[in-house]
C-alpha cells in the first residue's frame, strides 16, 4: 500500500474556509506542508483563515473559487499552478445539502447540489490530474458520505450526488493503478459530523462525529494510502449487511436498530 506524506508538499483543499476542511488544512500545516491552498466561495472565511493560522501566514494561499462554475475552477487552477505549482495532495471537500423531500426540491436545488457535490470534484481533479501524471506523484482524497452507501429520507439528491462520487472516485483509483501511476486515490465516506452543515440531525445509535476527530481520521487515511474509508462504521460492514440481508429486513434494521432513516426528521442545516 502506497503511503503519502504532507511534509514539504503543496496541499489544496476545496471548501477549506470552514468545517472539517479548515481543520484538515491546519493539520496539513502542522504536518509540515510547504504550502496550503484553500479554495472557497466565502471571501470573508478566507480572510479569517489567514488570521486564525497567522503562525503559518507565509505558507497559505487563499483563492476565491465557486466550484459550481467550471470557469471559476479553471481560473483557480491556473492561478494556483502559477503561484505554487502542482498540488501534491488534493482534498475535494466542498459540499452542500438541501435536506428536503425530493418533491420539495426546486430544479435549482437539484442542479446546484449535483454541480457542487459531484461535478466539481471531477472538474477540480481534471484540472490538476494531467500535471500530477506528468510528475507521476500525487494523492487525491474525495470526501463522499455514508449517504453514498445508505439511502435515506430527505437526502435523495444529496445521496445521489455522493453515490456518484463514490463510483467515479474508486474508478479513478483503478485507472491510476492500471496505468501504474504513483497517484493514490482515497474515497472517504463519513457519517454525520458536527460542523453546522447537519444541524438538527439526531442519531439513535451511531454517534455524530466531532470535527477534530473526523478530520484527523481522514488525514490519517490519506497518509496510509487507504482506498475506501468509511467512518465510524467500516465500509465492509455496510456492504456486507446490504448483501446478506433481504431488503425488508435491511430496512427494518436501519430504521429500528440504527435509526438511520429517522436521522433527518429535525434537520435544520446552517440556515
Amino acid at each position: 500500500m502506497m503511503k503519502t506524506t504532507f511534509t514539504n508538499k503543496v496541499v489544496l483543499i476545496t471548501g477549506g474556509a470552514s468545517g472539517i476542511g479548515k481543520i484538515m488544512g491546519r493539520k496539513a500545516l502542522e504536518r509540515g506542508a510547504s504550502k496550503l491552498v484553500i479554495w472557497d466561495i466565502n471571501a470573508e472565511g478566507l480572510k479569517q483563515i489567514i488570521n486564525e493560522f497567522s503562525a503559518y501566514r507565509d505558507k497559505i494561499l487563499t483563492v476565491e473559487v465557486d466550484v459550481s462554475r467550471v470557469e471559476s475552477i479553471q481560473q483557480g487552477a491556473r492561478y494556483t499552478s502559477e503561484v505554487v505549482g502542482v498540488p501534491s495532495v488534493l482534498i475535494n471537500n466542498a459540499g452542500i445539502i438541501v435536506g428536503k423531500y425530493f418533491h420539495e426540491h426546486s430544479s435549482q436545488d437539484i442542479e446546484r447540489t449535483m454541480r457542487i457535490n459531484t461535478d466539481a470534484l471531477m472538474h477540480v481533479t481534471n484540472a490538476f490530474l494531467h500535471a500530477m501524471m506528468d510528475i507521476d506523484d500525487g494523492a487525491i482524497c474525495n470526501i463522499a458520505s455514508s449517504a453514498g452507501l445508505v439511502s435515506n429520507s430527505r437526502m435523495s439528491v444529496y445521496a445521489a450526488s455522493k453515490w456518484a462520487v463514490i463510483g467515479w472516485s474508486d474508478s479513478l483509483r483503478l485507472e491510476m493503478e492500471e496505468l501504474k501511476r504513483n497517484i493514490r486515490v482515497t474515497t472517504v465516506m463519513p457519517f454525520y459530523i458536527k460542523t453546522g452543515m447537519f444541524d438538527g440531525v439526531k442519531s439513535k445509535l451511531i454517534p455524530i462525529m466531532e470535527p477534530e476527530k473526523a478530520a484527523e481520521k481522514i488525514i490519517r487515511a490519506i497518509e496510509r494510502g487507504k482506498k475506501m474509508y468509511a467512518l465510524p462504521m467500516p465500509f465492509w460492514f455496510i456492504r456486507l449487511a446490504q448483501g446478506i440481508l433481504p431488503l425488508a429486513l435491511y430496512d427494518w434494521t436501519m430504521r429500528n436498530v440504527f435509526g438511520i432513516y429517522d436521522t433527518m426528521k429535525e434537520f435544520k442545516g446552517r440556515g
